[in-house]
């Protein structure tokens, strides 16, 4: 029965409810995350064979399956080949690509926590807060943890930047664009105290290790790292595709989700610290690049829509394209140099964060222009015809008025 048989059976009264075109979003979710994963793979050989040491992307592709046991007549003879891409190039490019999804979603999650869109581990000092417990640990020489004690600091730091960032910013179950920023302004001012303060109390090693976090940089990237940030992103990724389905219940309203079975505050707990796990994994050994939580997010969002679960998926191979190019440029750009991979993604996302405020600050004042004051039982707009019932009402309410106020008069003595 179609919804125009269902709305004459019942006399014309009954909601009209439309089916989601699923099929549809599923299929651009499928050639989306198609076309990531193959832009990566691409990049990915592209810049395993650029650089000083030039190889073709056949000899890249021989030396990778000479490695797997695979022998092909595409790999070059020198050993040297080998020993660039495999200890030197690859150890770089996976390392951009864990740190990329990481950031990436983290970014979906704040955002998703916060309600906001603006919310993203850079901008408000999430990041900072991660590379000053790093930094400390550094300049202290602590080695409690062995090779995790960094990580381990970096995530200390980053939890409690971004627990103070929730607390302070949030206000009435929502979170205001200006508080938001001004609070990520006031964190990122007192890390960036505590990192001058162990830039000068430090030794000179670790004041050029401060200055490679505060740039963001994956150049002396090494499988060492590789084996202490793969598990901590594999573990974030992880849980964030666990809660999504919870997070989607959660944009319909504190409210609402709280009647359909969800902890709100549990999960808000657990988000900030999948938060915290994630972006201490990007900058224990990145340092901070900022705006890939903020730039690949909504890219995504505004492709596939606003589910969070192939949000997220989408997102993470966002994010790695992102930095993976980010990475080639800065190792290609300029020769015998190695840019900041910070200032390439700050290059992007700054233009894209102006923009991003301003659509946001146009469409609340929109949104104010056209507010007639109804309000429901819940403090939201009326919408239908509660608001076009509105003027109506007042005039009726008016003309009450006006005639109470002349009744008034009339029953005044006088004289």
């Amino acid at each position: 029965m179609t919804a125009a048989e269902v709305e004459a059976a019942e006399g014309g009264t009954a909601e009209v409810v439309t089916e989601v075109p699923t099929t549809h979003r599923r299929r651009r979710f499928a050639l989306t995350a198609a076309g990531l994963s193959v832009a990566i793979v691409l990049v990915v050989v592209v810049s395993l064979g650029l650089g000083q040491y030039w190889l073709t992307p056949a000899q890249v592709i021989g030396v990778l399956l000479q490695s797997l046991g695979i022998d092909t007549s595409w790999a070059p003879e020198a050993p040297t080949a080998a020993g660039v891409i495999l200890d030197i190039r690859l150890p770089r490019i996976v390392l951009g690509l864990l740190v990329g999804a990481a950031l990436a979603v983290s970014g979906v999650l704040m955002q998703a926590i916060f309600g906001n869109p603006l919310a993203d581990a850079a901008v408000v000092g999430v990041s900072s807060g991660a590379a000053f417990g790093a930094a400390a640990s550094l300049t202290f020489g602590l080695a409690v943890f062995g090779m995790w004690t960094t990580p381990a600091f970096a995530f200390v730091g980053g939890l409690i930047a971004v627990f103070s960032v929730y607390l302070i910013s949030r206000s009435g179950g929502r979170t205001e664009v200006v508080t938001l920023l001004l609070t990520g302004i006031a964190i990122n001012a007192i890390a960036g105290a505590g990192l001058a303060f162990l830039t000068f109390v430090g030794t000179t090693s670790t004041r050029e290790q401060i200055v490679f976090w505060q740039l963001g940089s994956l150049n002396g990237a090494l499988w060492q790292n590789i084996a202490v940030v793969a598990p901590l992103v594999a573990i974030g990724v992880a849980a964030a595709v666990f809660v999504a389905h919870r997070l989607d219940l959660f944009a319909l309203g504190e409210r609402t989700a709280r009647h359909l079975g969800v902890r709100v505050e549990l999960l808000r707990v657990v988000v900030i610290v999948m938060v915290a796990l994630l972006v201490c994994a990007a900058v224990a050994f990145a340092g901070i690049i900022g705006f890939v939580g903020l730039v690949v997010p909504h890219l995504m969002r505004m492709a596939i829509g606003p589910a969070h679960l192939p949000l997220m998926v989408t997102s993470a191979l966002g994010g790695a394209l992102l930095i993976a190019v980010a990475d080639l440029i800065a190792r290609t750009a300029v020769p015998l140099a190695d840019l900041p991979i910070g200032m390439i993604t700050s290059l992007v996302g700054g233009p894209f964060f102006l923009w991003l405020l301003l659509r946001t600050r146009r469409k609340a004042g929109a949104g104010d222009e056209h507010d007639d004051g109804c309000r429901d039982l819940d403090g939201r707009r009326c919408s239908g015809r509660r608001a076009a019932q509105r003027p109506r009402r007042d005039r009726h309410a008016e003309r009450r008025r006006a005639a109470g106020a002349r009744g008034r008069r009339d029953r005044r003595p006088r004289g």
